[in-house]
């Protein structure tokens, strides 16, 4: 039985080993869904082509085997290089964008869980999973199969450990002159020795239900939270460049952050401002200009001209908050003097469009104030309402209206409770009402 038990064992393993790894797979299943999803299905056409199976197609057609990779990076690069992806670039009139971060080893895990997909299953790049890629959900990894095998792996080497243990009991017994039935199974001996020892087993068995409930009750908490969400965008829009090396202020395109509720998405005309003088050095820069000003209808031959023939833009939004929260950021940027580095991180750093990023992310940002809880969950607020100073020292010291009437009606209201305030040497969000329910739920 042990022989036998090992060689399956053996063989499992063996099989396991020579399929693509199991964390290389859900590497790509997460990297498909936040680089490619909105563009491309693993089994139709879209506005990309399908991808299943597409390295053995680049390999039928002669590609260079890094070809499919430079591809990815950087398209351009691929067609100036190689015969097959020029006949590639003639398969749609839309642009691929570029991805120069990713690397030859998280490009092959995309293609590795691409290709492990099963048609007319559940699989991500499908018209749902697009759909939900565009709107800014991001479906949970399905690694049931990955599990499944890991257990019969796990199941084989436990019953070849079982054998010889059973084997090396009877030998003992019958050293020893004691009495041992082989034929016993495995749950008969195991009620015999749960009974002989039924103290521990109760006291173990107590512990797993515990730990079970806790697993389930903590599990809730991580239903509908998505962290390091990254959509694609229609034009690429280097914040690192832009807020970084060029020094533009958050506000100049984002206008309304002072002003409104929502800090707004500038129009091409904001984009144009600028890019009627600015077309790029390069001509991948250029080919990238070339579409804002085919979205704002500008000619730029000769002297530049309108023509009047737009092309809107359709931007994929990447913070979402249920319909039953408010948050209002001119109350935070103007009133709560908070940065906009606090929430959306340090955009001066970020050459993709901005995701929303891991508490871990934000914590790790200069001025930052450190919270523990998940990005845009209603604990993650209420931590920074606690954690928050509105001001060091009595409020009228900020010069500011809003707050010299706090300071006035706690004075004359209430001059004890605004002294315990100050205790700590600030007055926080939570102390001035930043904890009630009706502040950000209608």
């Amino acid at each position: 039985m042990f022989r036998i038990n090992v060689k399956w064992c053996i063989g499992l393993i063996a099989a396991f080993a020579l399929t693509a790894s199991p964390m290389s797979i859900a590497q790509g299943d997460a990297l498909f869904k936040a680089k490619c999803a909105t563009c491309h299905q693993v089994f139709k056409d879209g506005t990309g082509p399908k991808l299943y199976e597409v390295r053995k197609k680049w390999e039928a057609g002669g590609a260079e085997p890094e070809a499919i990779f430079q591809w990815v990076k950087n398209w351009q690069v691929a067609v100036a290089k190689y015969d097959y992806a020029k006949s590639v670039e003639s398969w749609s009139p839309s642009a691929m964008s570029t991805f120069p971060d990713l690397t030859d080893d998280q490009i092959t895990s995309i293609f590795d869980w691409i290709d492990s997909q099963v048609e007319g299953g559940d699989a991500a790049g499908g018209a749902t999973a697009q759909t939900t890629a565009v709107e800014g959900v991001e479906e949970e990894s399905n690694l049931t199969w990955v599990w499944v095998i890991m257990a019969i792996i796990f199941v084989t080497i436990v019953l070849a450990i079982g054998g010889v243990r059973r084997q090396l009991k009877a030998a003992a017994a019958d050293a020893d002159g004691e009495s041992f039935d082989p034929g016993m199974s495995y749950g008969e001996e195991f009620k015999q020795w749960a009974w002989k020892n039924r103290k521990y087993v109760g006291l173990a068995g107590l512990v797993i239900v515990i730990c079970v409930v806790v697993t389930l009750f903590l599990g809730l908490y991580t239903i509908g939270v998505v962290e390091d969400y990254q959509p694609s965008q229609p034009i690429a829009f280097p914040h690192a460049t832009h807020a970084g090396i060029n020094g533009i202020d958050c506000k100049y395109c984002h206008n309304s952050v002072t002003k409104s509720r929502s800090a707004g998405l500038p129009t091409v005309n904001v984009c144009m401002n600028c890019h009627k003088q600015i077309n790029g050095r390069t001509p991948e820069q250029q080919e990238k200009i070339a579409a804002i000003y085919e979205a704002a209808g500008w000619n730029p031959e000769g002297a530049g001209k309108y023509t009047g023939d737009t092309k809107p833009i359709v931007w994929n939004k990447v913070h979402v908050l249920p319909d039953h929260v408010y948050f209002s950021h001119k109350q935070h940027v103007v009133v709560g003097n908070v940065d906009c580095k606090q929430c959306h991180g340090d955009m001066t750093k970020m050459v993709e469009t901005a995701k929303v990023q891991p508490v871990e992310e934000l914590n790790k940002v200069d001025g930052n104030i450190k919270l523990t809880k998940a990005t845009l969950t209603m604990g993650w607020c209420i931590e920074c309402h606690k954690e928050k100073e509105v001001s060091l020292g009595a409020l009228d010291t900020k010069k500011d209206g809003y707050y010299d009437e706090i300071h006035k009606r706690l004075m004359n209201n209430d001059k004890k409770l605004y002294e315990k305030y100050l205790e700590d040497g600030k007055v926080t969000v939570s102390e001035l009402g930043g904890w009630e329910c009706a502040k950000c739920h209608y």
